[in-house]
C-alpha cells in the first residue's frame, strides 16, 4: 500500500492504552467546548436560523454568501484591534480552518516544495504535508522569550522551494501572540498563513493584533472561524481573509478552488450576521471564564517545585516544563497512576526537556481537582 498515512502506526500507543484501563481520572485535555459546559445560547441559535427555513433556497456563491462576508468584514473593522479594513470580496468561507489550510496547500504547493511552521505545534501541519506530498521544516519558538519566533532558525530553514510560513497567533499549546513585525518574514518574502482562532482569549496580551497588520506588503492569509470564537464546532464554518497582496496574486484561483468543493452550508452562513450581532455576550463570558481559569491554575501550579510555568499572551493551553523527568510518556503515566491526565509535549513535537499540556478550557471545579492531584503526584 501506498499513500497518505500508508506506513503510520494507527495503533494506540500506550499513554491511550493506559487510559483506557483507568477509571475515574480527571481529563485536563479537553478543547471541546461544549463538553466543558460552553454552549452558545440556543435560543440565539433558533432566532438566527429561522429567516433560513422561511427562505430557503440553494443559491451557493464560491467565496460564500455575501451577508456572512458582510458580517465577518465588519467583525475585523470593529472587533479587532488595530482595526482591519478589507473588502468582502477579499474573504472566502469554508466549512473550516483545516479545510481553509487543504485550499492553501493546494494552492501555493506542489510535490517537492516546503512549507515552514513552528516545531511546537498541533500535529495537523504533518498530516497536510504528507497529503500534498510537501516537507514540512521547522522553525524555533524560544521559551526563554516566550514562545516568540526564533527569526535566525526561520531563515535557516528556508530555500528556493519555501512556498509559505505557517504561524498561529495565539499560539496552541504555548499561547504565544504575534504582537509585532518579524523582520525575517520580510527577508523571506513568501505568502504566510496565520491561524488567528484562539485571537479572543487573550491573557498576558491586551489584544491579537490580525497579522495583516503588522506585516501590509507580505501576501498574508489569515484563518478564523466559530469553532472557537463562539463555541460551535458542530456548526462547522471558518473563512480565509486575504490582504491587498494575497488577493491580487492568489485570489481568482483561491476562489476556483473554493468552488470545487462549496462545502460550507447555506444554513450556518446564513446565521453568521446574527451569531455576530447577538454572539458577544457570550464571547466574553467565555473569555472571562477562561482567564480566571488561566488565574486559577498558575496559582496552583507555581506553588510546585517542580514545574516552570508562564502566563501565556493567550489561548486557553498551559505548556510547563516539568524538572526531573527525560521520559514524557512515562511523566504521563505517573500522572494518569494518580488519576490525572494530561498531554506530554511530544504529541506537539516538541522535544526539549519535558512538557505537559493543560487545557484550561476545563470546566472550573474539575480543573481545581484535576491540578490539585497534579501537584501532588509531583511533590511527592
Amino acid at each position: 500500500m501506498s499513500g497518505f498515512l500508508a506506513d503510520a502506526d494507527l495503533s494506540a500507543n500506550a499513554i491511550e492504552q493506559a487510559r483506557q484501563r483507568s477509571p475515574g481520572y480527571i481529563d485536563l485535555t479537553s478543547s471541546n467546548p461544549t463538553q466543558q459546559g460552553l454552549l452558545f445560547p440556543p435560543d440565539v441559535l433558533r432566532t438566527a436560523a429561522e429567516p433560513y427555513w422561511s427562505q430557503r433556497r440553494y443559491s451557493p456563491d464560491p467565496k460564500g454568501l455575501p451577508t456572512a462576508r458582510a458580517a465577518i468584514t465588519n467583525y475585523y473593522l470593529r472587533h479587532r484591534t488595530p482595526s482591519f479594513t478589507l473588502d468582502r470580496n477579499d474573504l472566502l468561507i469554508t466549512a473550516s480552518t483545516s479545510e481553509a489550510y487543504g485550499l492553501l496547500f493546494t494552492l501555493l504547493t506542489e510535490p517537492g516544495d516546503n512549507v515552514l511552521g513552528p516545531n511546537i505545534t498541533y500535529p495537523l501541519f504533518d498530516h497536510l504535508a504528507e497529503a500534498h506530498h510537501v516537507e514540512l521544516r521547522t522553525y524555533d519558538l524560544d521559551e526563554s522569550r516566550g514562545w516568540q519566533m526564533d527569526e535566525a532558525s526561520l531563515l535557516d530553514a528556508a530555500d528556493e522551494r519555501t512556498r509559505a510560513v505557517l504561524i498561529v497567533s495565539p499560539h496552541n499549546p504555548t499561547g504565544m501572540i504575534v504582537k509585532q513585525p518579524v523582520s525575517a518574514l520580510d527577508q523571506l518574502n513568501v505568502p504566510v498563513i496565520c491561524d488567528e482562532v484562539f485571537a479572543e482569549f487573550t491573557y498576558r496580551a491586551t489584544h491579537t493584533p490580525p497579522f495583516a497588520a503588522l506585516h501590509p506588503a507580505l501576501p498574508a492569509f489569515m484563518l478564523n472561524g466559530i469553532s472557537k470564537m463562539f463555541a460551535l464546532p458542530d456548526l462547522k464554518l471558518g473563512w480565509i481573509v486575504m490582504n491587498t497582496p494575497a488577493a491580487s496574486t492568489f485570489g481568482a484561483r483561491l476562489e476556483i478552488l473554493n468552488d470545487a468543493y462549496l462545502s460550507a452550508n447555506s444554513l450556518t452562513q446564513t446565521m453568521l450576521p446574527a451569531l455576530f450581532a447577538h454572539g458577544t455576550p457570550f464571547v466574553d463570558a467565555m473569555r472571562t471564564r477562561v482567564q480566571q481559569s488561566l488565574d486559577m491554575a498558575l496559582s496552583a501550579l507555581s506553588a510546585c517545585p517542580a514545574l516552570r510555568v508562564q502566563p501565556p499572551d493567550g489561548g486557553y493551553y498551559l505548556f510547563p516544563r516539568v524538572l526531573g523527568w527525560d521520559d514524557e510518556e512515562a511523566l504521563v503515566l505517573h500522572l494518569l497512576e494518580h488519576g490525572v491526565l494530561v498531554h506530554p509535549g511530544f504529541f506537539y513535537g516538541c522535544d526539549d526537556s519535558a512538557h505537559i499540556m493543560i487545557s484550561c478550557l476545563t470546566e472550573p471545579a474539575v480543573l481545581a481537582a484535576g491540578l490539585a492531584r497534579l501537584v501532588k503526584a509531583l511533590s511527592s
